[in-house]
């Protein structure tokens, strides 16, 4: 997803998210599905006019058995679903191509890959999706706000050992428990960097003072918040998506 900043001119933010995404967009009037793995940077990009662009936000939980790969294979990449899906994926996005028509089409084309989705996610097993609530149950608990528990309190309450929580976490999200505690920690700030100031954002984010927040900040953004929010920016790059 991207988000124009108001400060910045034209450039957009590709936000660091631990959510792949399933992106479908017209080029020629042909339609194409991409898939874009789990975030763990930022990107800044230049502007791009694309005519239909349709993107669906995945769930920790329901990426792998969905898509049908480790997500940890898929972090900061962006490749066509084909090479999951096989030519099952160029006959959805032909059908999806065929519904861009009418004021409406965006909903058309939404509802038609979230049946798509839902009928891939009925032929698993059960084991996979018992897997995948597990994994959904973790991520749930590494969001909730700034008193996050550690991965151990995760694996206790979730009766796993921490080192079987790691492992089907990291395959199932792409990225460590802790590293998606801190992305998200990160986007956190990211959704109140204009409306708050740094030391209150700090505390109410749960760093353990504003320094840390903003090397943490920086880390993944790649400019400190007061940077990011009087829009000094990277130079932008153009999109890597067709």
């Amino acid at each position: 997803m991207s988000t124009a900043l108001p400060r910045a001119g034209r450039i957009h933010v590709r936000e660091p998210d631990t959510a792949p995404m399933v992106a479908f967009r017209t080029v020629d009037a042909d339609g194409r599905l991409y898939v874009m793995g789990p975030r763990t940077r930022a990107s800044y990009l230049a502007p791009k006019d694309v005519p239909h662009c349709v993107t669906v936000r995945l769930r920790p939980e329901i990426a792998r058995p969905l898509l049908g790969a480790p997500m940890s294979e898929l972090v900061d990449e962006i490749i066509p679903l084909r090479d999951l899906w096989g030519t099952r994926a160029d006959r959805l996005a032909d059908e999806l191509a065929g519904l861009v028509t009418g004021g409406d089409w965006a909903e058309r084309v939404m509802a038609r890959l979230e049946a798509a989705f839902r009928d891939r996610l009925a032929a698993q097993s059960s084991a996979d999706l018992d897997r995948a609530g597990l994994v959904g149950a973790a991520a749930a608990l590494l969001s909730a706000g700034a008193a996050r528990p550690p991965v151990t309190e995760v694996a206790r309450e979730l009766g796993v050992s921490e080192r079987h929580l790691r492992n089907l976490f990291t395959g199932g999200v792409g990225v460590p428990p802790k590293r998606f505690a801190r992305i998200n920690r990160v986007r956190g700030v990211l959704s109140r960097v204009f409306r708050e100031g740094a030391a209150s954002l700090a505390a109410d984010a749960g760093y353990y003072d504003q320094s840390h927040m903003t090397a943490e900040f920086r880390e993944v953004m790649g400019v400190p918040p007061n940077a990011y929010r009087a829009g000094r920016l990277p130079v932008p790059s153009a999109c890597s998506v067709g």
